[in-house]
């Protein structure tokens, strides 16, 4: 793995941990928002909603120029956005404020990952694939860790307005890294042996649209992907609030079960992404979400402290290699001359399912006054994403 490939992952891990630090640190800061912007759970829900909005708008234009623009330029632009966004919402006063502050995150985040993972897949052999973007994504994981220890330190001598200040300077900080390390191609004759050193695509839109949206495979991976994301931002959203105000326990320690979640994503995402490239990434895509129904089981139903622990450990562990195995497989079932676009058209279905998932499960919690209604959709939602990708994991067991 020579020195700019080691730079392109380095960004890359750095993007991804101001992104995923600015988009689940929403959750473990709500017990400090909600009594300072007088808000509902399904108000706190559309301020997050808000930021998978826009980025679910951008995320396939993005995934599309990616694989014919400059992707250094776009992913320091863009990641610079997603800092002004972050930093904008230190200043929130009401709902419009903070939905329209964190909608424009979510447009900087929108390149955080489809357009990373095209580049990495580039300069990236097909048998380092599954590990380098699990390496990439463990920005993610270390992202989610780092804020959960971090932000409840920092609550006490500031206010969550200072944290969110810091996250824009973090992600400040990653776009720089991109201006310096990234490169779309690589060069050609490579180390690569042909499998990344592609020139950029020639393919018209029209031509390549038409092909993807003709491909089964691309609906079914595309929905479950969808019922996974409604299921996983759910925990993101509410878990801080629900251990603190339903389950009683103190803040510092609500926090430290996101922190949990991350550690155990971190633990789980190298070994699962090495098994995604030995035995194919559609039985691991399943095994992710049996372990996100079960961890969302046991939030809901744990008898005691111990029990809720390894539910947060289970979820973490399948949450943690959703999304480079998703990624990966975009390489694997469909033409490298458009796996960009389709990552960014995936990326639709999954800001759809995390639009949703915060408003319905913020709505269910205000209607019924309890959070079990909220965490049994996880349950659901798990096991339909499931269902959906029983037939791909046929025909990859035909093939293997």
């Amino acid at each position: 793995m020579n020195s700019r490939v080691v730079g392109i992952l380095s960004a890359g891990f750095f993007t991804v941990f101001a992104a995923f630090g600015i988009r689940y640190s929403y959750g473990i800061l709500l017990p400090e928002m909600l009594p300072a912007l007088g808000i509902s759970k399904t108000e706190a829900g559309i301020i997050f909603s808000s930021y998978f909005f826009l980025c679910t708008l951008c995320a396939p234009l993005l995934g599309l120029l990616v694989d014919r623009w400059n992707a250094r330029i776009l992913l320091t632009v863009f990641v610079a956005v997603l800092g002004m966004g972050a930093c904008l919402m230190s200043f929130s006063r009401t709902v419009f404020q903070a939905s329209f502050f964190f909608a424009l995150a979510g447009i900087g985040h929108a390149a955080c990952w489809a357009p990373f993972v095209t580049v990495v897949m580039r300069w990236v052999s097909d048998k380092r694939r599954g590990v380098a973007l699990s390496i990439i994504d463990l920005g993610s994981t270390a992202g989610i860790a780092f804020w959960s220890i971090v932000i409840p330190l920092m609550i006490g001598p500031y206010s969550w307005r200072t944290v969110w200040l810091w996250l824009g300077v973090v992600a400040f900080v990653a776009a720089g890294m991109n201006f310096l390390f990234v490169r779309s191609q690589p060069p050609t004759g490579g180390e690569l042996q042909g499998s990344a050193g592609a020139s950029k695509v020639q393919i018209p839109i029209k031509t390549v649209y038409k092909t993807i949206f003709r491909d089964k495979k691309f609906y079914l991976i595309g929905l479950s992907y969808l019922l996974i994301s409604f299921s996983i931002l759910i925990p993101f959203t509410f878990l801080t609030t629900y251990a603190t105000q339903e389950l009683k326990i103190p803040y510092q320690t609500a926090a430290g079960l996101v922190a949990l979640i991350g550690i155990a994503g971190a633990v789980g995402k190298l070994p699962l992404g090495h098994l995604s490239d030995r035995v194919g990434r559609i039985k691991v895509m399943m095994l992710c979400g049996v372990l996100t129904g079960l961890g969302g089981l046991g939030m809901t139903y744990a008898p005691g402290f111990v029990f809720l622990l390894a539910a947060t450990v289970l979820f973490g562990v399948g949450y943690g290699t959703i999304w480079p195995v998703y990624a990966a497989s975009a390489r694997d079932l469909f033409s490298q001359a458009y796996s960009g676009s389709i990552v960014g058209l995936w990326t639709v279905y999954h800001g759809l399912g995390s639009v949703l998932s915060p408003v319905f499960a913020g709505w269910t919690i205000d209607t019924t006054g309890t959070y079990v209604w909220a965490f049994n959709l996880v349950v659901i939602s798990s096991a339909l994403s499931l269902l959906l990708l029983l037939p791909l994991a046929k025909s990859e067991r035909l093939k293997g």
